[in-house]
This record gives structure tokens, sequence and C-alpha cells, in this order.
């Protein structure tokens, strides 16, 4: 849910009853404004730490002179705005002032109700703009908390979560792989946000959807007439990301000769733009992916090894959604919760049947295809229930079906057994309660394993 904006925290410090009355009758024009009075300036001083957002401020006060008290505001939080009230039009003062960071000089004439009016209508615009700015920075930090927006409680996915613990406390690059639609992206919002760099940019490139020939300019940026159609300097992605990470997603897709390039950027910390001469410095946390095996890439020559270690970092490896086990009927809930909230569909729950149905699909596509089947049956059915017939599986790809293949029915054991010792992390007795068998039907399987394949039984 979108947070509300907090109101905005006036202070009025003015001597004088006839314009502390006036000040404070404009300001309440806008009942946003939550209004404090002080006669003095030591007053002011004493409550800053009520954190106020604007201060109008006499110039002239009983105690203190109000450049004093500026530099005292200032000295507190330089991010309070203070308009100055003065009887003196004196145009150095007013320059002066501007200069040292009020944000305006209001003489005290007949004019003033008006001028003060303009000043405050353009501060609150500007107040109104940070305060939404710090209130979505902080939804996006929120959604991107990995604690809460990545689901999951199989062994796989808590590795996943040992990780992101580790990454989020340092600089180290990170490497990414996993099958398309698992969520790699989401991983590295979550280590963006929650590490130092989370007030910085979330730059995120796919390398695979820019043409070659472009990437370069793209990358690194390119000054004004470097080629055709370069009509202004552009910063490159790397610019754009500083002090914060940039995300380079498919970046097997990267061709051998840009390689190069970006191996030299990360080893100096800086760029040249295309058509350039001088170099930018850039501090930016790198992270890739790619749904390649870069260590595989490296051996067929498609992949310069040096760049490969240097882009390695701490490496994850997101499982896809067919070995989670049960994280996919938490991740069919969470979606189905989400995609009814949002639409306003009211409540909706998966009949046993639909369980079974979605538990049973290979997702060629991940969490990606989940979602989709998710919201399609939120659509679909006709009440509270999702029933099976709700559930489509319309991908493009057909699901690997080992029944295709002809077996023994031994050997479609063993591929069975292996399969779910494999997605629940060599746990034999889980296993063996998921598939309703003794244990001792998996340990006399994996015997006979060990025996087939010692140096003896291939004599």
């Amino acid at each position: 849910m979108t947070q509300t904006a907090s109101p905005i925290k006036v202070f009025i410090v003015e001597d004088d009853n006839l314009y502390s009355r006036l000040v404070k009758y404009v300001f309440e024009l806008d009942p946003d404004h939550e209004v404090y009075l002080f006669s003095t300036g030591k007053e002011c001083i004493d409550n800053l730490h009520l954190e106020p957002d604007i201060i109008s401020l006499d110039y002239t006060l009983p105690d203190l002179d109000g450049r004093v008290v500026f530099e005292k505001i200032q000295r507190y939080n330089p991010n309070i705005e203070v308009i100055m009230l003065s009887g003196q039009n004196d145009i150095s003062i007013a320059m002066e002032l501007i200069h040292l960071g009020i944000h305006d000089y209001i003489v005290k004439d007949e004019d003033t109700k008006d001028r003060l009016r303009v000043s405050i209508q353009k501060l609150k615009n500007s107040l109104k703009l940070k305060q939404e700015v710090e209130v979505l920075k902080e939804e996006l930090e929120n959604r991107y908390n990995f604690d809460k927006t990545i689901i999951g409680n199989s062994p796989s996915m808590k590795r996943v979560f040992k990780l992101l613990e580790k990454a989020i406390k340092t600089d180290i690059s990170i490497s990414i792989t996993g099958e398309t639609g698992v969520g790699k992206e989401v991983i590295a919002k979550s280590i963006h946000y929650g590490s130092r760099r989370r007030n910085g940019a979330f730059i995120a490139v796919n390398v695979s959807a820019i043409p070659k020939d472009l990437l370069e300019s793209e990358l690194f940026g390119y000054e004004k007439g470097a080629f055709t159609g370069a009509n202004a300097t552009k910063p490159g992605q790397f610019e754009l990301a500083d002090q914060g990470t940039l995300f380079l997603d498919e970046i097997a897709e990267m061709d051998f000769v840009l390689q190069s390039k970006l191996l030299r950027a990360l080893q100096e910390r800086e760029v040249v733009r295309v058509g350039g001469a001088m170099p930018i410095k850039f501090d930016a946390r790198i992270i890739v992916a790619t749904h390649k095996n870069l260590a595989d890439e490296v051996e067929r020559g498609n992949f310069r090894e040096d760049l490969y270690y240097r882009l390695l970092g701490l490496p994850f490896e997101v499982p896809p959604l067919r070995e989670r086990g049960n994280d996919i009927l938490l991740l069919a809930r969470h979606f189905l919760h989400e995609f009814s909230e949002l639409n306003t569909l009211g409540r909706k729950v998966l009949s046993k049947e639909a369980k079974e149905k979605i538990m049973l699909y290979s997702y060629p596509g991940n969490v990606r295809e989940l979602k989709a089947i998710v919201e399609l049956a939120c659509v679909m059915s006709e009440g509270e229930i999702i029933e099976a017939e709700d559930i489509k599986f319309n991908s493009p790809r057909k699901a690997n079906n080992f029944l295709s293949q002809e077996h023994s029915l031994k050997e479609y054991t063993r591929q069975i057994i292996h399969h779910f010792l494999d997605k629940y992390d060599k746990d034999v007795l889980l296993v063996a309660k998921k598939l309703d068998i003794g244990k001792s039907t998996i340990y006399r399987m994996l015997k006979e394993d060990t025996l087939e394949n010692s140096p003896r039984a291939n004599n």
C-alpha cells in the first residue's frame, strides 16, 4: 500500500506580532502545514530537534542576528529550507544570504503577503516531491527485500538466501546463472537494495537486446558528433550507475571484441565515451547474469577467460522451479494473493485438485511462467475456489516427458527416485515419505548404483 506524505512542519520565528500573525495566516491557508511560533532565535535553535521542513526567519531578532540563526540551522540540518523576512530593502544583504543558501529573501512591505504565498508554494511543491521520492524509494527497497519477496523453503533456495546475506555486506562482483525466468534480475535488485548502494541507481542492461554495433555507445556513452545521428553528448550506462549498481543481463551474448573494452573498463574503473578522449571515472557495483554456463563458453572460445575471472566474483546459481518442490505452491499462493489484491477480485484459493495439477507440471518457463498461469487462473475462475480446469498450461515448449522413452519399470523407478533425491538434497527419509516407499528400497538402489559403477563391474 502506498504511504501518504507527512505534513510539512513550519517554524515561524518573528518578534513582531503583526507579521507573526500574517505569516501564520499565509502558511495555514494550506492544511498540510503544521505551524510552530517562536519569538527569539534561541527558541528556534532549541527546538530544531522537532525537525522542521521550513523556517520563516526574521532578519532582526531581539536576541540573535538572523544570519547567526541561519548558520546554526545550516549546521544542524542543511536540508531545512529558510525564508528570510527583513525590514531592510538592501539588495547586497539579500544576495549574500541567498548565496549562503536561504530559499528566499522577502522585504516587509505591502507586498509581503503575496510574495510569501508564491515563495511558500514553490517550496511546498519542492518538498512534496522530495517526500514522494523518499516514500517511493522506501517502497522500492521493501519490494526487493529478499526476506519478503524471494519466496522459498527448498534446500536450493536456502543456499541462495545464505549467499544473499553475504552479497549485501560487500561490493564484490556478482555472477548469476540460471534458466530464463528463474528471477535473476530479482536477485540482482535484492542485492542492490539491500546493500550500501541502495540510494544509488540500479541500471539494468540486457546485452542480448541491443545490436552489437550500438552496445558500446550504450554502455560507455558518446560525444556529440561521434557518428551520424549523435546530435548531443550522451552519458553511458556506466556513468549513470555511478554510486549504484550496473546489472548486465545475458552477458554471454556480448561480442568478443567489446569484451576486451569491458575488461579494461572494469580494471581501470573508468570509461571513454565513443568519439571522446577523456577517461571518465565511475564507482559502480557490477552484477552479471546469463542462462548459459560461462565456463563452458570460455572453453568454446566464445568468452574471454580474463573477463570471466573478473566478473565471477560471488557466483549464484538460481535453481529452476521444477527442482524447488513445495516452493511451487508457496509461489502460487503469493502470486494469487498479489494479483487478486491488485485487481480487487476478492479472496481466491486453490482447490486440492488445482494444487496437484500445479505440482505435476515441469515449468519450462520457470517462475515467470508460474506467475502467468496463476494470474490467468484468477481471471478464469468463477468464484473463490480455483479449480483444476482453471489451470491452463500454454508453454510453447513441451515439458520433458520421460514416458516418451521406453524403459523397464525398474529403470523408471530408478529415474524417479534419483529425481526426488536431487530435488530434496539427498534427504532419503523425506524422499521415502514423498514416494510412499521404504527407505531400504532407496538404500538398496544406491548400493546397486555403486556396484554397477565400480571398476570391477566394468571389467
